[in-house]
């Protein structure tokens, strides 16, 4: 089908094509699976039971941030001193680049060299 508009000239059967339609409608329907049944990995305070239950102490407030907004900080220029506290296993196996391993079993001991002039993330 072609239909003329003030002179010119232009496909309307390329708007309409049934294989398009289906890639748009399989896209549409991958993206809302992967919103809708993908959740967030949780800790599992089994593999760290001395750490499960401890407390802060009281001049320290966490603040959670997501991935996303850890990206955006850096990408932002912001300099966060990124600690992972997993286990040094863990650590090598896989790692976000520029973390600094800290395993909780040896935390305390570095817990005086933490910058106080900067964030600092831990995970």
């Amino acid at each position: 089908m072609r239909r003329v508009v003030t002179g010119f000239e232009f496909p309307i059967s390329n708007f309409h094509d049934r294989s398009t339609g289906r890639a748009v409608f399989a896209a549409t329907v991958f993206l809302a699976g992967v919103f809708l049944f993908c959740q967030p990995v949780q800790a599992d305070p089994s593999k760290y039971p001395q750490f499960a239950q401890q407390k802060l102490p009281a001049n320290i407030t966490p603040v959670f941030v997501s991935v996303d907004q850890l990206a955006k900080e850096i990408t932002g220029g912001g300099k966060p001193l990124i600690l992972d506290v997993r286990s040094s296993e863990e650590y090598r196996e896989v790692h976000i680049s520029g973390a600094v391993s800290s395993p909780l079993s040896e935390f305390s001991a570095h817990f005086k060299d933490i910058p106080k002039d900067r964030p600092v993330v831990l995970y």
